[in-house]
């Protein structure tokens, strides 16, 4: 169980006293030897309220040293040392919740995964394929390699294949049949 290490108190605040006009000087706020003994008696429950709103013991540990260093920091401020231990307590809660806006901001600024990445075996196989493609593509007849690349990588419909190359439908057609049955033979020959 870590131990915060008492510091002097900071210069105490100066009272005067009733007797003969001399000064008394008494600690104003939280010494440190009261957080001391704080620490020693509510360390724990403090550490089960981190518990409670966060979930990895690490965490919680940190959140409650954090909490106590800040209130060691502030202790002058904490002019009351009853409350001491509530204070402790919202700074726990405050902190834990500083943990989760952070934990949260960093889940949504991971970097997402590409959906569906081909790997890389695929990826060769891919352009394998490819490569066969365009070899058996160069084979074919000058009008079918036209109304192929026209059709099905260009996306034009007959019609427009037709008006682009001047033939008539039933032409590209033919030519588009041919073209399919003549790539079906050659890439099977490569296989």
């Amino acid at each position: 169980m870590p131990v915060i290490a008492p510091m002097p108190a900071a210069r105490p605040a100066r009272v005067p006293s009733q007797r003969d006009g001399v000064e008394d000087t008494v600690a104003a706020g939280t010494t440190v030897d009261h957080l001391t003994e704080t620490y020693r008696a509510h360390y724990r429950s403090l550490l089960g309220l981190a518990a409670l709103l966060l979930d990895d013991t690490a965490s919680c540990e940190d959140v409650v040293q954090e909490a106590f260093i800040r209130v060691h920091s502030a202790r002058k401020r904490v002019r009351d040392p009853e409350k001491t231990l509530a204070y402790l307590r919202q700074t726990v809660v405050n902190l834990s919740r500083s943990a989760l806006r952070r934990r949260i901001l960093g889940l949504k600024l991971l970097s997402k995964p590409m959906p569906d990445m081909a790997s890389a075996e695929e990826g060769a196989y891919d352009q394998l394929e490819r490569d066969s493609l365009i070899k058996a593509m160069k084979n074919l007849q000058r009008r079918q390699r036209e109304v192929l690349v026209l059709r099905y990588f260009a996306d034009m419909t007959e019609a427009q294949v037709a008006e682009t190359l001047g033939v008539s439908i039933g032409s590209v057609k033919a030519y588009g049949s041919r073209g399919i049955a003549a790539l079906r033979i050659a890439m099977e020959a490569s296989a």
